[in-house]
């Protein structure tokens, strides 16, 4: 297999300048001050709902202009014809709307199914036809022709979604080996497979700029590099969690990093290693979900911030830059502080923070969902692992690049925002060979977290000594104590007086005593852990599921049971 580059552009209509290059569209939304409004109850979100059905402008649907945030979109060519579709990294199949249903050119079947995202739905057929996307093409890919859905995707340029996950997560998939076939597979699957002798990856920008509005470039590849990147090639690698059959693009991270502190996170994920959490790096979501603490780690100390319930988001003034950086392994990560609190364009003073507290949103399956704001701070590469020599495909794997200096984004921000840039710096935190997840590089530790263990080093020895000393003293008081009350005894025995009123003697230091205290209560912790076959409950899907809604005739779900895992909080 051959790879190819594409190029990422705002216009759709950019000419190609070779075959393999295809465009790649941008969508923002401009409103930041109405993101999400919160359900009662439990910690999601409602938002409009699309009919997909409708006028491609939108017309006739409920506009999500009041959402700022991000679709990334690249032509796609099923069947001869080309549809722009959002590139998904967080689902696994590849969906089409059309004009028409059945798709011309298509091997339509009878096998009809519901896709249900983190918001939105798409029900239609299982079909097969010629697939081609960044120059790579597959014959007799399976895919779900749509008939109808909701879905925000489709009111911002997008046909559908090409997702880019694993087959594990592939209702598609699901469905068609119901019937024992194994012809479900994802387009990229079946691309790799072509030439097992080829790299297995796929490589991304989500670039910004400094104006919200002008295009935006980026890079997206099928087995290659971008040219500007290549130091990638000698990152670490990240090994996914689980490291072997895993679900999602999902690692280990080590710590969230403040302009002086270093967040240790934590995980409800059985047998993550202790300091650290899963997250997932999903291109289809537009913002991040975390857990409340971080959150509030992340905007609670910026002057005049606050937590808006209604809104489900921190409000944080515009002219305040909010600092803040991943690490993987040993490597950090600095986040651009434009995408951490876009601007309302209707409020120019207010603008909403895009790290969405969010607990329980994975369930047991994960504890964080990254998704563009950060992204666009990285060059990434997915690796779904290399054939050997046997045929047998190895372990995926991601690799992460840093494209944003935090001391350049501070400038970058105060050009647009006001106020003097900052000179910012990190220091990546300790992370030992043994629990890192990439690398085993050592690494400097922040200036506090230095200070206090060069303290306890100095005094460690000292502390030691007078632990030993006090062991002695106390275990020569308890022997004192037992010589002089076995002494007392003696002498009581030699002087007793015998008499019917003598009550009989007690003695708390007695041999059944001691014997009883050896076996008295001892603590027992109680595992609070959550066990893998806990059920996985995900947080209720924004959208409604489609049914017959009067004279509408909205199509009815499907009733096949297949149980694919459900996206939290994708735009997809």
């Amino acid at each position: 297999m051959r790879s190819y580059a594409l190029s990422l552009w705002l216009v759709l209509s950019v000419p190609l300048s070779y075959a393999a290059t295809v465009p790649f569209t941008r969508q923002r939304y401009p409103d930041a001050g109405a993101h999400l409004r919160r359900r009662s109850g439990r910690s999601s979100y409602s938002r409009p709902v699309v009919d997909a059905a409708t006028a491609s402008d939108g017309s006739d649907a409920t506009s999500l202009n009041t959402v700022h945030d991000l679709l990334y979109i690249a032509n796609v060519t099923i069947a001869g014809t080309v549809y722009p579709l959002q590139i998904d990294t967080g689902s696994s199949d590849l969906w089409v709307k059309g004009t028409s249903f059945p798709l011309s050119n298509t091997t339509h079947t009878s096998q009809a199914y519901n896709m249900t995202y983190g918001i939105g739905w798409a029900s239609g057929n299982v079909s097969y036809a010629a697939v081609e996307f960044a120059g790579v093409e597959v014959q007799n890919q399976a895919f779900m022709d749509v008939k109808v859905a909701n879905n925000p995707a489709l009111s911002y340029g997008a046909d559908g979604i090409l997702g880019l996950g694993f087959d594990s997560l592939s209702t598609v998939d699901a469905l068609i080996n119901r019937t024992g076939a194994s012809t479900g597979r994802t387009f990229l699957y079946n691309a790799f497979a072509k030439d097992k002798s080829e790299p297995n990856f796929i490589s991304f920008t989500l670039e910004d700029t400094e104006d919200s509005y002008d295009s935006v470039q980026g890079y997206f590849s099928i087995g290659e590099y971008n040219p500007s990147y290549t130091a990638i090639e000698n990152s670490s690698k990240i090994s996914t969690w689980p490291e072997s059959s895993p679900t999602r693009w999902s690692v280990l991270l080590d710590y969230l990093l403040l302009k002086d502190s270093a967040v240790v996170p934590t995980s409800v994920v059985s047998g993550v290693p202790s300091g650290k959490a899963v997250v997932v790096l999903d291109s289809g979501t537009s913002y991040s979900y975390v857990p409340t603490a971080i959150a509030q780690a992340i905007y609670g100390e910026v002057s005049d911030a606050s937590f808006d319930e209604d809104l489900g988001q921190w409000i944080v003034p515009c002219d305040a830059e909010v600092d803040i950086a991943l690490q993987f392994g040993d490597t950090v990560f600095p986040i651009s502080p434009l995408d951490i609190t876009p601007k309302d364009s209707s409020n120019a003073s207010r603008c909403a923070g895009t790290i969405i507290p969010d607990d329980g949103l994975g369930g047991t399956e994960f504890d964080w969902l990254i998704g563009d704001n950060i992204l666009r701070s990285v060059y990434a590469v997915y690796d779904f692992g290399d054939y050997d020599s046997a045929g047998k495909l190895g372990n995926p794997y991601i690799k992460l690049l840093p494209i944003v200096d935090a001391s350049q984004a501070s400038v970058d921000f105060h050009k647009t925002r006001g106020g003097t840039a900052q000179n910012v710096t990190y220091n990546s935190a300790n992370v030992t060979g043994a629990t890192a997840s990439g690398g085993s590089t050592s690494v400097d530790l922040s200036d506090k977290l230095v200070n206090t263990l060069n303290t306890v080093g100095n005094f460690l020895p000292a502390v030691l000594a007078l632990m030993a000393l006090n062991t002695l003293l106390l275990l020569g008081l308890i022997g004192g104590g037992i010589w002089w009350i076995l002494r007392k005894r003696g002498r009581s025995r030699a002087r007793r007086n015998p008499g019917r009123s003598e009550p009989m003697p007690m003695n708390t230091m007695s041999t059944v005593g001691l014997m009883n205290s050896r076996d008295s209560h001892s603590y027992q912790p109680v595992s609070m852990a959550l066990t893998e076959d806990m059920p996985f409950t995900p947080p209720t899907p924004a959208f409604s599921q489609p049914g017959f809604d009067g004279g509408n005739n909205r199509l009815r779900a499907s009733t096949v049971s297949v149980s694919p895992i459900e996206r939290p909080k994708s735009v997809a």
